[in-house]
């Protein structure tokens, strides 16, 4: 048992290492401006423009259940307006980051991985460095920078489409008034509100693409290993979203607090 636990320590040490330098090494190739600078625009249509679809559609619904289940929420001592209250501050600050950030974990980290890792065993990698270009500013570089530019972006579009779903579901569904319901969301609305989320959100897609590229260019063993790096870029990505949505709560909205 001993040696187990010392195996699964050790283990996991090595795992934060190869981590770490594999974020040196990207690090370093984002000098390379010539080599990446051309391909963001591609990975920013490629990995933002095309997972709007999802992402509103998730905001859409999110945010008529909010207004619900803030109305059924509210008792008879607190107004009815600050179901625009609870839509705002829960849409912008919370869900519509996190929920956008675990769709696109799925869509783009799995998608990431497998491109990557197909590359990996059919050995284009290698090609690349035998013609003397730096794999991570070809192929990691521009996918995180595209990656953490768009996924805010994405994340603010559904922040309009949840607050807007919200709004709508108030005025057909509930007996408020589009007049009661911007009370309610103008009532303790702030520019943090927007802020956090959005820079939440840009740590999730540096965080997302991150993942997907280092699952997938550690990717070995054929087709079965291309779909485990896949599986574990999902994975991964959908933790360290949840744990940095929890660091980003205790750093600044604790912090702001006080």
């Amino acid at each position: 048992m001993i040696a187990a636990i010392g195996r699964t320590f050790r283990e996991g040490v090595e795992e934060v290492g190869r981590a770490g330098g594999f974020v040196a090494e990207s690090a370093g190739a984002s000098r390379d401006l010539r080599t990446w600078l051309p391909r963001v625009t591609m990975h920013a249509r490629m990995l933002g423009v095309d997972s709007l679809p999802i992402a509103l559609f998730i905001a859409l619904f999110t945010g008529i259940v909010l207004a619900l289940l803030a109305s059924y929420s509210i008792t008879g001592a607190v107004p009815l307006y600050f179901v625009g209250t609870l839509v705002e501050k829960t849409v912008t600050m919370e869900l519509a980051p996190v929920l956008t950030g675990l769709a696109l974990a799925g869509r783009v980290g799995a998608n990431i991985a497998a491109e990557l890792g197909t590359m990996r065993v059919t050995e284009q990698i290698d090609a690349l460095e035998t013609l003397s270009y730096d794999p991570y500013a070809y192929l990691v570089v521009p996918r995180v920078i595209a990656g953490t530019v768009m996924f805010p972006i994405v994340v603010g579009l559904a922040m309009v489409v949840g607050v807007t779903a919200g709004w709508v579901a108030s005025v057909l569904l509930l007996d408020l008034s589009s007049p009661d319901f911007v009370k309610g969301l103008r009532l303790f609305f702030t520019a943090f509100d927007i802020r956090y989320g959005l820079v939440k959100s840009a740590s999730f897609g540096a965080a997302v693409t991150l993942l997907g590229c280092m699952t997938g260019m550690r990717a070995e063993g054929g087709a079965e290993g291309v779909g485990q790096a896949a599986t574990r870029a999902v994975v991964y990505s959908a933790i360290t979203i949840l744990v940095l949505d929890a660091f980003w709560a205790t750093v600044w909205l604790l912090g702001k607090s006080r």
